[in-house]
């Protein structure tokens, strides 16, 4: 059997519930991707075009920093990356996760919450952040309310 994490990132709360419905169906461990630097409401607001947020998801070389350190992904065969959509796309620490670490042979699994956005072009967008050496399965949107049938349904049509 294959080990698998569940990294995600929240800036609500929201992605938490479902990061963690997932790690618990699939038998995985958790790990949250959390920011040097947490965003207030302020920094979220995306209706302002100054607001943290707003320019850093202008800026596709933006990467923001890390909290903490790298989750041990020694033995790890899947890697599930959990975000909110942000303007169409994942939130550049997503990004900064992604470039953090070699997932050479490792399987990545994104899964996103959103209001009603789907994941859009955003594997390409991240693909480009890992080695060619990483496999890709389908992401799926889902509401940060997903039960564990939802979540388990979803997890069997990966396998």
């Amino acid at each position: 059997m294959s080990k698998a994490i569940v990294a995600y990132f929240s800036a609500s709360g929201e992605t938490a519930r479902l990061a963690k419905t997932i790690a618990e169906t699939a038998g995985a461990s958790l790990y949250e991707i959390a920011p040097a630097q947490k965003y207030s409401a302020a920094d979220l607001n995306w209706h302002d075009s100054a607001s943290r947020s707003s320019v850093e998801m202008k800026d596709e070389h933006s990467r923001p920093a890390m909290a903490g350190e790298m989750p041990e992904l020694s033995g790890v065969d899947r890697v599930f990356v959990g975000f909110p959509i942000w303007w169409y796309q994942a939130p550049r620490i997503i990004q900064t996760f992604l470039e953090s670490a070699d997932f050479s042979g490792k399987t990545v699994i994104p899964f996103c919450t959103s209001g009603g956005s789907g994941l859009g072009k955003t594997v390409e967008i991240l693909r480009a952040s890992c080695s060619p050496q990483t496999k890709w399965q389908q992401g799926k949107r889902f509401s940060s309310h997903a039960g564990s049938a939802e979540i388990k349904a979803w997890l069997d049509s990966l396998n």
